[in-house]
């Protein structure tokens, strides 16, 4: 398979993976999504009149907890139903598939992308296409005279023990995974540290390329966090989803079992994540 045919089927495959599953992550991995908010928008600079791109929007979170900054928001998101969902949360959302956005150069101040960088075929000519609408100049309150600003959060190489909860239960079951997992051409990856996200972004164009660690626990029930991947969302939804009953039997004592150690005696699950968070300046 050539690079161009493995980044087709990577793109396939996430299309097909998200269609028809905007309750199912809402209920789950959005509510996990959250957590990164308000560092996102933060390391954006957004404030009252900021002209802000939300990319990968979602269900719309990112794109209302901008708007009530003040800023003057547009989103963008390649699953129908996700649009969908965020319209009818009052976003102004509208579907696009990076790297091709249906907006002018220099239209926003800020590009913000909650964990879309994971889902994209070609992730370093999504962030020249990012960087493209991004207005060269800024908004004086906002970024002074250093430029627009991008802010994106990822799914990183360090994990937290909760993250690592799913794909534990999976492999203790016995699960398979399916050959039509998305998988990132080897000549599009990189390397998910903060040094090489960092690099992703000066290789777009980016100056003063920065990137944190973000910590959290994420609370939830034992079913809520099942949900997800029972509604086949991401990646380990597709491997739980592809298996026999049996075999999704097994994964699921294997999930209870694994469960007992992030109990925080409440009746919730404490689970700890990472994700990466980078910015940036046009």
């Amino acid at each position: 398979m050539t690079e161009t045919d493995a980044t087709a089927a990577f793109d396939a495959a996430e299309r097909a993976m998200w269609a028809g599953r905007t309750e199912a992550y809402a209920r789950s991995f959005g509510r996990l999504c959250a957590h990164t908010v308000p560092a996102l928008l933060d390391a954006a600079g957004i404030a009252a009149g900021t002209r802000v791109l939300d990319v990968g929007t979602g269900t719309g979170t990112a794109a209302l907890a901008a708007a009530e900054r003040g800023a003057l928001v547009r989103a963008v998101d390649a699953d129908a139903g996700m649009v969908a969902e965020a319209r009818r949360r009052g976003v102004a959302a509208e579907v696009a598939v990076l790297p091709e956005l249906p907006f002018p150069d220099g239209e926003f101040d800020a590009v913000i992308g909650n964990f879309v960088l994971n889902h994209v075929g070609r992730p370093r000519t999504a962030l020249a296409e990012l960087r493209r609408v991004l207005r060269p100049g800024g908004t004086s309150h906002a970024f002074g005279s250093g430029g627009g600003r991008i802010a994106v959060t990822l799914w990183g190489a360090r994990r937290g023990g909760g993250q690592e909860l799913l794909g534990a239960a999976c492999a203790a079951g016995g699960a398979v995974p399916p050959s039509y997992l998305p998988r990132l051409a080897p000549d599009e990856d990189f390397e998910r540290t903060p040094q090489g996200l960092a690099g992703l972004l000066t290789e777009a164009g980016f100056g003063g390329a920065g990137v944190e660690e973000l910590e959290w626990d994420h609370r939830a029930t034992v079913e809520e966090w099942w949900g997800g991947v029972a509604g086949g969302v991401g990646n380990v939804g597709l491997v739980v989803t592809s298996q026999n009953a049996e075999t999704t039997g097994r994964i699921r004592r294997e999930y209870e079992r694994l469960c007992a150690r992030y109990d925080d005696g409440e009746g919730l699950l404490a689970l700890p994540h990472v994700a990466l968070l980078a910015f940036g300046t046009a």
